[in-house]
């Protein structure tokens, strides 16, 4: 079958992207799905830093790769021994499939899958396989998603079944941005009602945590980033207030806010500076859980003896620390209720020719989430 993918095949271009152009919207060939596999019409997929990180080259990839990993749409075709689902069923996709087989997935972490991490270190499915190829020659697949595109080819652990009543464009969003902040909200750092809450970090995913922390009564919840754009959307969103790291007294700021400061801190800027900000802004007893992804070359330094006289626990969160399978369908039960509000970070709904535009737009900080929207018309 043909379909249009976003291939990437050198990373590291100079901006502007819109002029640069990394991304090159081309017909590719997608192979049927083979043994636990399924195929899926895209119907929503979102921009993520994680896709920009491997464009500007932060992370290395195998190159070419077709690029995406947060999407949702709807099973065409399932593969010989795939009984979880069927032709017409809604799905948002996920980028960390569990085995179920491997140590962290019998211990409830899938998104620690051993498997899944080699697979997609590889730039194939969870089979060994590649479904796309451009002119008869294998395309690698990204984290086993590849979802810029009409349609994909993905193991059945790569999706999750939600209700048909779940607006499936916002539903895109479940995938990394809610899974990765609500759950580094919930899951890794257990907010308790009634408990103060900094968010470090105001983009994507640092809102779905913070949506996350209003629903799970934090008080005060407090935004903390940069930008006063940031800040104001967080206010409108629930926080209860909003300070600017990089202003002087900011933590005086915060510890007067909360009595000596929070009791959880999650961090989802993806920067060292950032996390180490969080520490600070925690009081003594405090959690502090780390969801972003910074450059690998970048580094936390911590006095050892204040981690243990203030006893503080440091956590990281990858994917939030969710179950897909568990996760995906409370959060989209959150969300038709009105309880995360995921329509409200969607910012730009981009068609798949102007997805160099939305990667420059959100290397300049000037999206929050966007959405590139597929329909029935790709070949």
């Amino acid at each position: 079958m043909k379909t249009r993918i976003a291939l990437l095949q050198e990373s590291g271009l100079p901006r502007p992207y819109d002029r640069s152009r990394p991304l090159r919207i081309i017909e590719a060939e997608l192979d049927p799905p083979g043994p636990g596999e399924l195929m899926v019409r895209i119907v929503a997929a979102g921009l993520c830093h994680s896709d920009l990180s491997v464009i500007n080259g932060d992370r290395a990839r195998d190159l070419p790769v077709a690029l995406g990993h947060e999407a949702s749409g709807v099973v065409e075709l399932v593969g010989p021994g795939v009984t979880r689902f069927a032709p017409g069923d809604p799905v948002v996709l996920v980028f960390a499939p569990g085995c179920g087989r491997c140590l962290p997935c019998a211990e409830g972490r899938p998104a620690l899958c051993e498997p899944a991490a080699e697979a997609a270190g590889s730039g194939t499915l969870m089979s060994g396989a590649r479904r796309i190829r451009v002119a008869g020659q294998p395309v690698n697949h990204h984290i086993g998603v590849s979802a810029f595109s009409d349609r994909v080819v993905i193991g059945e652990g790569s999706a999750v079944r939600v209700d048909p009543d779940v607006p499936l464009e916002d539903a895109a969003l479940l995938g990394c941005a809610v899974l990765t902040g609500a759950g580094s909200v919930l899951n890794a750092g257990a907010l308790r009602t009634g408990e103060a809450c900094a968010i470090v970090g105001l983009g994507g995913v640092g809102l779905a945590g913070l949506m996350a922390a209003r629903a799970a009564g934090a008080h005060p919840l407090i935004a903390v980033d940069p930008a006063e754009e940031k800040r104001g959307r967080a206010l409108e969103l629930g926080a209860t207030h909003a300070v600017n790291p990089l202003a002087p007294g900011a933590l005086d700021q915060i510890r007067g806010l909360t009595g000596g400061g929070v009791h959880l801190a999650v961090e989802l800027a993806g920067s060292a500076p950032a996390l180490r900000f969080a520490w600070d802004a925690t009081r003594r007893g405090g959690r502090v859980v780390t969801g972003g992804l910074p450059h690998p070359a970048q580094e936390l330094s911590l006095s050892a003896a204040e981690l243990t006289v203030s006893e503080k626990t440091l956590r990281g969160a990858y994917m939030g620390s969710c179950v897909p399978t568990r996760d995906i369908p409370r959060f989209a039960a959150l969300m038709t209720s009105g309880a995360l509000p995921v329509g409200e970070l969607v910012t730009h709904r981009l068609r798949l020719d102007q997805i160099n535009e939305g990667f420059e737009r959100l290397a300049s900080g000037d999206a929050i989430r966007q959405l590139v929207l597929f329909d029935d018309s790709g070949p």
